[in-house]
């Protein structure tokens, strides 16, 4: 049987989901849970998500170095749109696009970055799906999930009733089980309000002034209502146990940008200045332009003995200035 292109790209990582997926598995076992019970799997899952996500860590640092440097470009790339405002002709396009790009170049940022963690993950989540949807099939994987382990996984089931490979469409055209669409239609609201909450956060508290005033922003904006929607309309076609993936990951996504919008927020932003109002609250604020901290950084005087002179000489010392 002939391999598909798109499954010969993601054997690798399909190997090295199993893997995860199925070591979670066995330490929850290990610990007295039942193999076969969709809870077990679930948690599985759960694990999977903080193995990844903690794996991510660094390219999520390198994502807030790069909008950080973005929001120092952002009053030079006004300027650019400023000058070719109004026009529309394809020569002051291209010239836009390109003093644009060397702007880009120049200052070593990417206004693609944000979506950086984001494409990486898409690999791992389609396959997660690939390997529950075989799993389903009574099939083993490509790795560690063998034929057993994958009938227990496509078997499994939440509370006796709800299969982790069903979807909410699935039990909707076959009239049920009821409680897959109640999960479903639950985790879909929850997708849904942490990915709005998630992107609300950042352009209400993190964001300077400058940024806001950036067309960049605008898009922002549009991206907070649009990118919601896409949990509405696909999350419904996707098994539970992907869905559990999901929506774990963004639970992740939320609890790290709010601890990032309180411990490392952009400087001008909301969130900055909250924290400095916290910081000097607990007195721990130190304000660089405060003439009391120049005054400390300034060199000691000397503290040699003077010797006491007499008044003729120092009379005498006078007339000599």
């Amino acid at each position: 049987m002939e391999i598909p292109f798109i499954d010969t790209i993601l054997w690798p990582i399909k190997w090295v989901v199993e893997l995860i997926l199925v070591a979670w598995h066995w330490l929850w076992t290990s610990i007295g849970l039942d193999p076969a019970a969709g809870l077990t799997w679930v948690l599985s899952i759960v694990g999977l998500v903080i193995v990844v996500r903690a794996a991510l860590i660094p390219i999520f640092v390198r994502q807030i170095k790069s909008q950080r440097k973005m929001l120092e470009v952002a009053p030079q790339l006004k300027k650019i749109q400023d000058k070719y405002k109004g026009k529309r002709d394809q020569f002051s396009r291209e010239a836009m696009s390109r003093e644009t790009m060397e702007l880009y170049r120049r200052t070593g940022t990417n206004p693609l970055s944000s979506c950086l963690p984001l494409l990486i993950q898409m690999p791992i989540f389609f396959s997660l799906f690939s390997v529950l949807n075989n799993a389903q099939k009574g099939q083993a994987g490509v790795g560690p999930l063998n034929a057993e382990l994958g009938k227990q996984f496509g078997d499994a089931t939440l509370f006796g009733v709800a299969p982790l490979h069903d979807t909410f469409i699935g039990s909707w055209n076959a009239g049920g089980p009821w409680q897959v669409m109640v999960i479903a239609g639950l985790m879909v609201v929850l997708m849904t309000a942490s990915q709005f909450y998630t992107q609300l956060q950042i352009m209400a508290k993190n964001q300077s002034p400058e940024a806001k005033a950036s067309p960049m922003y605008r898009q922002q904006r549009i991206l907070l209502y649009i990118l919601p929607l896409v949990f509405v309309f696909s999350g419904v076609a996707f098994p539970l146990g992907v869905m559990f993936y999901w929506l774990t990951s963004n639970f992740w996504t939320m609890g790290q940008q709010f601890l990032v919008i309180r411990n490392m927020p952009t400087p001008g932003s909301e969130a900055a200045k909250a924290r400095e109002a916290r910081l000097a609250k607990r007195g721990k604020l130190v304000q660089k332009d405060d003439p009391g901290v120049e005054e400390i950084e300034q060199p000691k005087q000397s503290t040699q003995r003077q010797q006491p002179i007499s008044k003729a000489r120092a009379k005498k010392q006078g007339g000599q200035k």
